[in-house]
């Protein structure tokens, strides 16, 4: 008969081998957006705005209304009235 200890070191042993390899994680979304060059962002007080220049790099309207938008915003949903 296992003793805890010897019990509890092969559940582990057993839930390493169940883990799924580094190749077989999916990738975050943030990930595959495009990296940030200098002409694709501004900072207006604590706020980045990001430029037409990223908007089109990303390949599509986001949903959050931004300011440079080159996609006429056809993600962003209707304004709540407050």
């Amino acid at each position: 008969m296992m003793s805890m200890d010897e019990k509890q070191r092969v559940d582990e042993k057993q839930g390493q081998s169940e883990k799924p390899h580094a190749e077989e994680k999916s990738t975050p979304a943030e990930s595959r957006l495009p990296a940030l060059e200098p002409e694709d962002f501004y900072f207006e007080g604590p706020n980045m705005v990001f430029t037409a220049a990223y908007h089109l790099k990303r390949g599509t309207c986001c949903g959050s209304g931004c300011r440079h938008c080159p996609y006429r915003h056809v993600n962003v949903g209707p304004r709540n009235p407050e």
